[in-house]
């Protein structure tokens, strides 16, 4: 399910409310949420190739330049697709384009890693608010609404990266591997490697960490039992040494 929409309520829902509402309910709601019929990747690409043909290059086009990112779009391929565009689009509408390709992916040599790595459910956004938590780089995908009864997530692990010693109270919590490798450690036992198709039951009140290898991204699926009150309990972080012991 397709994170709620509400930049058309927000900026034009006095002065526009049925455009607003059609925008966040219909084209995000909706046509975006149609996951099963097209993926966020290639929904992302039509909608980039089709502003570029149009000439649209304003901030909603660095908008959708980097949901593309998120959704998985690598920037070697956004680069070899307005290459393409450029013979069909023009010339200088590809010139637009690649400006806002540099801003939003940066100019800098790619080592290959990311490029290589595409997650089933997109990059999502840099997990900012847990950052604190983390060692490295996590970006998170939420995969369904506030108002579901259950909070799914995409969580994306750049190489290195862990996050720190925790506790689930009142609640389990079951991980679903979905793409690189990775690991998993309860206090007191031995790390437990993360392939794609693995799947981790923490039960609660178990003191725990994962993460990806040092050498590869990860990527997994997290999801909690829907129990009132439950909370998440963040403890020290995973530190090198400790890391290095499961390698």
């Amino acid at each position: 399910m397709a994170v709620k929409q509400t930049a058309g309520r927000n900026q034009l829902g006095v002065v526009a409310p049925k455009f607003a509402e059609l925008n966040d309910d219909v084209l995000f709601g909706e046509v975006w949420a149609r996951e099963d019929k097209l993926s966020p990747k290639m929904r992302s690409i039509v909608t980039v190739v089709t502003l570029v043909a149009k000439g649209i290059f304003d901030s909603s086009f660095e908008h959708h330049m980097t949901t593309a990112k998120n959704n998985g779009v690598t920037r070697d391929e956004m680069a070899e697709i307005l290459t393409h565009e450029a013979f069909y689009a023009g010339w200088p509408n590809a010139w637009a384009a690649f400006r806002t390709l540099l801003a939003v992916y940066g100019n800098e040599a790619d080592d290959g890693a990311a490029a290589d790595f595409k997650p089933m459910f997109g990059m999502g956004d840099p997990n900012d608010a847990y950052a604190a938590y983390f060692i490295g780089q996590s970006y998170l995908k939420p995969l369904t609404g506030a108002d579901d009864p259950i909070h799914m997530s995409n969580v994306t692990f750049e190489p290195g990266c862990r996050n720190n010693w925790h506790v689930h109270h009142g609640a389990g919590q079951i991980l679903i591997v979905v793409g690189g490798r990775g690991w998993y450690q309860e206090w007191g036992k031995p790390a437990v490697e993360l392939v794609p198709g693995t799947v981790i039951n923490i039960p609660p009140e178990v003191k725990h960490w994962h993460g990806a290898a040092a050498d590869s991204w990860m990527s997994h699926i997290a999801f909690s039992e829907p129990v009132e009150g439950a909370t998440n309990e963040w403890l020290e972080p995973v530190d090198d040494e400790q890391y290095a012991a499961v390698r």
